[in-house]
């Protein structure tokens, strides 16, 4: 009998909670000894998760700031059309730099002028839907000079026909391209893919034939804001265009 209570106060001396006995999960010193061990077990659980889930979620970016007032907002706009690959519309710019869409527009107008007036060797012109710095048309021989080092640049005349059927027919296909112009446009419509006057733009529901339509480069060569503005062809059409488009839906 005398052992016994010697043995009991071993063991109580000796006994440690189950939190603690574990290495890789904290101590909780404020835990009363008589909690139930699975709450106990539930909480060192717990608190060894929560930094791998904490580590685990990415950091938001921080969303861009607008352009605060006091930046000239003229040289902004210069700054990004320097680089601009196509012409950027004033919606565009404006929702960028998050400014109203009026002063956007009244800051390139107003450049525009300046650098007209101060005679620039290039000018910043709304054409294709957009605006974009352009050589200015007085120094143009010189620039052509410079990029083609000599050689022609020019469109074929075959390429000139079927370019401008494709402008004022389009959407429009192959075969009816080849059928206005009485000869076979396959080679002409690569080329012209090729130089990035034409694009493929979808399928004809009928024939299921690839429709082409001009692009965006067509338009600045051309110096257009839209094909709305090409001028009326009726009067160079030959008179048997409408006949080869009707015997063509029949």
């Amino acid at each position: 009998m005398s052992e016994q209570p010697e043995s009991l106060e071993s063991e109580v001396a000796e006994w440690r909670p189950p939190w603690q006995r574990d290495e890789g999960a904290p101590a909780r010193p404020d835990t009363p000894a008589d909690e139930p061990a699975d709450e106990r077990d539930e909480y060192a659980q717990a608190v060894t998760a929560v930094p791998a889930q904490v580590q685990a979620e990415p950091k938001p970016e921080p969303a861009p700031a607008p352009v605060p007032d006091d930046v000239d907002l003229g040289a902004v706009l210069e700054a990004i059309l320097m680089i601009a690959e196509e012409p950027l519309s004033e919606e565009f710019l404006s929702s960028v730099l998050e400014r109203p869409l009026s002063k956007v527009r009244e800051t390139l107008g107003r450049l525009s002028a300046e650098y007209t007036g101060d005679g620039r060797g290039f000018d910043l012109r709304r054409q294709a839907g957009g605006w974009r710095f352009y050589t200015r048309t007085d120094y143009a021989r010189y620039v052509e000079r410079f990029v083609t080092d000599g050689a022609s640049a020019r469109l074929t005349k075959a390429a000139l026909e079927t370019l401008a059927v494709v402008a004022y027919r389009q959407p429009v296909t192959r075969g009816r391209i080849s059928a206005i112009r009485g000869v076979n446009c396959d080679g002409v419509i690569r080329t012209l893919l090729a130089r990035g006057m034409v694009e493929e733009c979808g399928s004809d529901p009928d024939s299921t034939a690839t429709l082409y339509r001009t692009t965006t480069l067509f338009l600045e060569k051309l110096g257009l804001d839209s094909v709305d503005q090409l001028p009326e062809l009726a009067p160079f059409l030959p008179n048997d265009v409408t006949d080869i488009e009707d015997d063509e839906q029949s």
